[in-house]
């Protein structure tokens, strides 16, 4: 039960209950409240402490604790009441059974009828029987006073045999009930209502009846003895199975303790393992509550070490999100950079090296941590509309660029209807300058859609399809076609194509020696081999097939660079022609 719930049920009892009723319940409630408040304020000091406080300036104010602390109050303070208005109602009943008493001695020396006096002496009994208790102190002195004047009463009825037997037989009968109860006791199952209702008999044994005639009176005496050894037996052994269901419940607490100490050595490293951990450990806490009493001599040391397992967990606990905290704010701080970097980005028209930068950022962004809780949506949300704002223009553009793409598309399919029509001549170079031209066409037209790309392996298809039948060979094709590429590079005059494209066909010169090397290489192993042998021939194919590749891209690598050399030419000429116009001014 939580202590709120705690509070509630103590507020119900002070309200409903008889107060000198409730104390055993509210002892118990106080108890669990004071056990599950000094934990929680264990809790919170760990945990004022782990932020960096000072344990000695911990203070802390529960609402609930001063709930509790106001029904305790009221309850002492009419339990006070009761026992003080108790103390007074018990000298008054003393008062008036002490009279009762001195009424009861003077009926033997009153001079009336016998019958008379007997009334007036029942008369007696009943009022002492409604006079109430008395203080502890005095119970026994006035009880033995009460009886033994009643005894003397008898022995006054002795000379009215009649009257004193007729009461006898009356008590006798009255004690015999009392005998049948309390036999019937042994069966009761509940043995606590037992042993209540047989001090209650004992009392009105004691109280309210008088004597038996001798002849009877040791019999019945110990035949309601005998009764209540039994029920005294049954309780005897109802607290021995008891003190066995309390060591039950301290190897059960044990266990729980035990439990709590092997996850308290296993603090899980993440949130959602170590949320799961704390629910573990609340669950153990509930069982401990819900265990049942221990032995008394073992009870304080159980709750003691219960209590520093928890506090164990609690300060691992504390540590973690301690350590977390600072984690946040370490990964706060890298996603700030990142934040910044991407606002410095966003208006970027770099496209190629900021679209990879800001790939870049967005990777790394996923790969650090949680920030703390209170910052955590600003700075997505801002770093979002960063990334969303550079990503738009980009998308913009290349939806633009594919249009231009389509265009070049529907241009290039026109140029390769008319290619698959073209007809040769007689005249070789006529045709083989036509399609120079067709291919200087193609060149113009620029990148088409991905998906639609296939259409440059139709048209090398039917260029090299015609080729063929013009008679020239795959060299002087893939040159023809270089010579295009050529002229663009010419046109464009920049030297950093230039040097991309001289680059590009050095690597691939580098490659085919090296294919040709290894190949080569491999070719030693077939030296005892005959030149029929399928691998070999694959072999001598491949080298033949490089080889002819590495003379084309050494014959691409001559081209370039006398574009490169006339184009050096072409630039002195120009300065030396600029230099003569600026003499001539002069």
């Amino acid at each position: 039960m939580s202590m709120e719930n705690l509070v509630g049920e103590f507020q119900k009892l002070v309200k409903n209950e008889k107060i000198q009723a409730i104390k055993k319940h509210v002892d118990g409630i106080k108890h669990e409240f004071d056990l599950k408040f000094q934990e929680f304020i264990d809790h919170k000091k760990e945990e004022f402490v782990s932020n960096g406080g000072n344990e000695i300036d911990f203070r802390y104010n529960s609402v609930t604790k001063r709930q509790f602390n106001e029904v305790y109050s009221e309850y002492r303070e009419k339990r006070n009441q009761y026992y003080k208005n108790l103390e007074s109602s018990l000298k008054e009943n003393l008062a008036n059974r002490l009279g009762i008493i001195e009424e009861l001695k003077s009926l033997i020396n009153v001079e009336e009828d016998i019958n008379t006096t007997y009334k007036h002496f029942k008369d007696v009994q009943e009022r002492w029987r409604n006079a109430g208790p008395v203080p502890r102190n005095n119970y026994n002195d006035v009880w033995r006073t009460y009886h033994h004047h009643i005894e003397i009463f008898y022995d006054f009825l002795h000379i009215n045999r009649e009257l004193r037997d007729l009461d006898f037989k009356h008590n006798l009968e009255e004690k015999l009930k009392l005998v049948l109860r309390a036999e019937a006791l042994e069966k009761e199952e509940d043995l606590n209502k037992a042993f209540r209702e047989l001090q209650t008999l004992h009392k009105i044994w004691k109280e309210d009846i008088g004597p038996v005639d001798k002849e009877h009176r040791e019999d019945i005496w110990e035949r309601f003895s005998n009764a209540t050894k039994v029920l005294h037996h049954r309780r005897q052994e109802y607290y021995k199975d008891l003190d066995k269901i309390h060591e039950k419940n301290l190897e059960k607490k044990n266990e729980i303790i035990e439990a709590i100490k092997t996850i308290s050595t296993k603090v899980a490293d993440n949130h959602r393992a170590l949320q799961q951990q704390i629910k573990q450990i609340e669950e153990l806490r509930d069982a401990f509550f819900k265990a049942g009493k221990v032995p008394l001599k073992v009870n304080e040391q159980t709750w003691a070490n219960f209590k520093d397992a928890v506090r164990n967990f609690n300060r691992n606990k504390n540590a973690y999100y301690k350590n977390l905290k600072k984690g946040q704010q370490e990964n706060l701080e890298k996603k700030r950079e990142l934040l910044n970097l991407a606002i410095s980005l966003k208006d970027s028209e770099e496209w190629e090296t900021t679209t990879s930068e800001m790939k870049r950022i967005q990777n790394e962004w996923k790969k650090i941590g949680h920030v703390p809780r209170k910052y955590s949506d600003k700075i997505w949300k801002d770093f979002k509309e960063a990334c969303n704002h550079y990503f738009d223009r980009f998308h913009a553009l290349k939806n633009k660029a594919h249009k231009v793409e389509s265009e070049n598309f529907d241009k290039k399919n026109d140029c390769l209807e008319r290619l698959k029509a073209f007809e040769l001549s007689d005249n070789r170079d006529k045709d083989i300058n036509t399609i120079k031209s067709y291919i200087e066409e193609w060149k113009k037209y620029g990148r088409v859609p991905y998906n639609k790309k296939n259409i440059n392996q139709k048209f090398n298809k039917i260029l090299d399809a015609i080729f063929k039948k013009l008679d020239v060979s795959r060299q002087e094709s893939e040159l023809l076609k270089y010579g295009n590429k050529i002229k663009q590079l010419a046109s464009a005059d920049n030297d950093r194509a230039i040097a991309n494209e001289r680059s590009f066909i050095r690597k691939k010169i580098d490659e085919s020696k090296n294919e040709i090397r290894q190949l080569e290489n491999n070719l030693l192993f077939f030296s005892n081999a005959s030149e029929d042998n399928p691998l070999v021939k694959d072999v001598v194919k491949k080298v033949d097939n490089h080889k002819n590749a590495l003379e084309t891209w050494q014959a691409k690598l001559k081209k370039l660079n006398v574009l490169q050399h006339n184009l050096h030419k072409e630039i002195e000429e120009a300065a030396e022609e600029a230099k003569g116009d600026s003499t001539e001014e002069e």
